[in-house]
């Protein structure tokens, strides 16, 4: 379709340039990402990222400040030009290119390991669907957006298949957690096979699935200017197949999304059932792309991206008030009152303030807070989840205070959150009798182990994108320049043990690909800060009043 053709067509809908302040005509002719992906950052933001062609803007950029605002120390190894490649990005590109998985000739993803030396191959021989994300994001930087598509497409056809466990059938919008290609050498053919939970450990289903792919749906669009792929019948079709499982009318008396343990990154039991972080990020994240991307040229259309607004307003009055922690609202909590009646109570859920664990008094620094792992009846799981807590930036479903209250918490506490090794992907780890309640005795979540307080090298994308939103880059560079010390050395490991994230893990297999793309992603934006906006969203200006807390909420 003639890309000038497909921007006269979507004229009569709400258009990705109308809803999120950015002009994809600009890439009609232009495959490649360019400059004016800088739109998407805030006006504070680029002001303070000063990446303009002076040289001190470059300056500042590119190297700490003893005295500055992050307080770091200037390691020896950032007097490297930051635009000057790393030994390690060739050894990178080499490895991710090597995991590439192809069907019928064509690339349409990457597994999650090649590790020669482990002898179990379980699903890491699988492309899984969370996994490819920032190895599409490191292949549409790069200027190859073809796998992209290619994964794209054949995930939406995937979605179309009948999905039962034993004798249950899915609802008919869930993604395939991961798929793996059958060659047969004789017959010459490519065979798919699909896992939607089924042979999962734990059964399962990947309720994120469906949000990743929206989203890289949304950044293959910005990065190419392609809006053919997404104003598609079958992916229109395949967004509201996603979006109709989660706008569903119910019981619940929430706007969040109600999930089972292991339905996302923190894929085995650890006590996120409810109403978990990272879900509720990606669900708002999902959701403003979505809304940008659907065509409103028919009633159910029109319908669809009404409910979504509605949705998203609940949804982000309802995180910002009650998921929200500082050292305010901790005092709050702390003084509340319990068996409260009627929508004048305080304590709305019943939070028994003796419920609040003793490290997070410790924690919370005076400036700096962070979205808690989950709010439900009598419930508040107050650990930090880092992908959550990034997501909500990069959506701006965190507001602009809050999103530099979570990079604050982050320098505060460096050592526990970062260590050694970024990033934890949960703090603290739970162990002794809580760990054989929560995680029912698993021996692959011991404490600061995988999803148990474990640092993760896939999350350095994650986190450097959040560091370039609010305009701290340089909390970044430390980030990168910690992972570059230790992973080529240690064989790209799946995810490192211990507090300060010191041992690789015991588990974990080497040569993990999404540990490799999540680190060429990083660099690549650290470089090019213009690449974020493919995965960055800006704050919705008609969400953008201040919210209030109600009398309920008010001590």
């Amino acid at each position: 379709m003639d890309g000038h053709l497909g921007m006269r067509k979507i004229s009569s809908h709400c258009s990705i340039s109308e809803m999120d302040d950015f002009d994809l005509s600009r890439l009609l002719d232009k495959p490649r990402l360019n400059i004016e992906r800088q739109r998407s950052f805030d006006e504070r933001s680029l002001s303070e990222l000063s990446i303009g062609l002076t040289r001190a803007g470059l300056d500042n950029y590119d190297t700490y400040s003893p005295g500055g605002r992050s307080g770091f120390n200037t390691p020896a190894s950032s007097t490297r030009n930051s635009f000057e490649p790393h030994p390690m990005v060739a050894d990178a590109w080499e490895s991710l290119r090597k995991s590439l998985v192809y069907f019928r000739g064509q690339p349409v993803g990457t597994i999650a390991a090649v590790d020669h030396q482990s002898e179990e191959v379980l699903n890491y021989d699988q492309v899984f669907v969370r996994d490819f994300v920032p190895s599409a994001l490191a292949f549409l930087m790069n200027g190859e957006p073809e796998i992209v598509k290619n994964f794209l497409l054949k995930t939406l056809h995937l979605q179309g298949w009948e999905k039962r466990v034993d004798r249950f059938k899915l609802g008919e919008g869930v993604m395939p957690a991961s798929f793996k290609v059958l060659h047969d050498p004789i017959r010459k053919t490519d065979t798919l096979i699909a896992d939607f939970g089924e042979s999962a450990i734990g059964r399962v289903a990947p309720v994120d699935s469906g949000f990743w792919w929206i989203i890289l749906l949304r950044a293959y669009t910005k990065s190419t200017g392609d809006l053919s792929l997404a104003e598609s019948s079958s992916c229109q079709k395949g967004m509201k197949l996603i979006l109709t499982l989660c706008l569903s009318e119910g019981f619940d008396t929430f706007p969040t999304l109600l999930c089972a343990d292991g339905c996302c990154m923190v894929d085995r039991r650890m006590g996120i059932y409810g109403y978990p972080i990272e879900i509720q990020a990606l669900f708002f994240m999902a959701l403003r792309s979505a809304i940008a991307m659907l065509k409103q040229d028919d009633a159910e259309g029109k319908e669809c991206v009404e409910r979504i607004a509605k949705r998203l307003h609940a949804l982000s009055y309802h995180m910002r008030s009650y998921f929200w922690l500082d050292f305010q609202q901790l005092n709050d909590i702390y003084r509340y009152k319990t068996e409260e009646y009627s929508h004048t109570a305080v304590n709305k859920f019943n939070v028994i303030p003796d419920s609040i664990p003793d490290w997070v008094f410790d924690f919370m620094p005076t400036r700096g807070g962070y979205f808690i792992g989950n709010v439900s009846p009598a419930r508040m799981d107050f650990r930090w989840f880092a992908l959550g807590n990034c997501v909500a930036i990069l959506s701006s479903l965190a507001t602009p205070e809050q999103s530099v209250a979570i990079m604050d918490l982050i320098e505060a506490r460096w050592d526990e959150l970062v260590g050694e090794m970024p990033l934890k992907i949960s703090y603290p780890a739970i162990e002794s009798h809580e760990w054989r309640i929560v995680t029912g005795c698993d021996p692959k979540n011991t404490r600061w182990s995988y999803h148990n307080g474990g640092s993760w090298p896939v999350l350095l994308w994650l986190v450097t994108a959040a560091c370039i939103k609010t305009g701290r880059p340089q909390i970044a560079r430390r980030a990168i320049e910690l992972a570059e010390s230790r992973l080529l050395k240690d064989g790209w490991p799946e995810y490192y043990d211990g507090k300060l994230g010191r041992y690789i893990g015991k588990q974990a297999r080497k040569y993990q690909t999404w540990s490799i793309a999540g680190y060429l992603v990083a660099k690549m934006m650290l470089e090019d800060p213009s690449h974020l906006g493919m995965i960055s969203l800006e704050e919705d200006k008609q969400m953008k009043p201040v919210i209030k807390r109600s009398s309920s909420w008010t001590c």
